[in-house]
């Protein structure tokens, strides 16, 4: 019986030390997509470009980050402008690393810049991790 119950209280033990780090896990997982929110709307401002207005100058939350006709253009001509901006919402199309490099270097896969206005960033890879960690919440139209 003593074997029995020192069995069942190791087992217990093992599954608390593993739920904790799972626990852990998980709250660092939602700390970075918190950091990554932050950057998206309050130092990236990508809801002004990839969101919808509302008439009243609202987003259009239930389009949040899928990407619309830009209401603005350049004074002069800019080459390859994009009047459109891609649905960023989910990231549909790239892996995780290839959006980190994106942020972290400016240069997609096809080693292209973003086209204009679209800012060309040089974030640390923390920061980019965040930002991508946030994107891949959101679910996407195309989802």
């Amino acid at each position: 019986m003593k074997a029995g119950t020192l069995a069942a209280v190791a087992a217990l033990a093992v599954l608390l030390v593993a739920n904790s780090g799972l626990a852990a896990s998980a709250g660092k997982a939602q700390a970075q997509i918190a950091r990554g929110e932050y950057l998206v709307k309050g130092i990236g401002q990508c809801g002004d470009c990839h969101t919808p207005f509302t008439m009243t100058g609202g987003f259009v939350m239930d389009k949040w980050l899928q990407g619309k006709k830009l209401e603005f253009g350049p004074l002069v001509p800019i080459p390859f402008w994009a009047d459109t901006s891609p649905n960023i919402a989910g990231l549909p199309g790239w892996t995780t690393e290839e959006a980190v490099q994106l942020f972290m270097t400016g240069l997609a896969p096809n080693g292209q810049p973003p086209r204009p206005p679209m800012p060309v960033y040089h974030m640390n890879r923390a920061d980019a991790e965040a930002v991508v960690a946030y994107l891949k919440s959101l679910k996407s139209s195309s989802q």
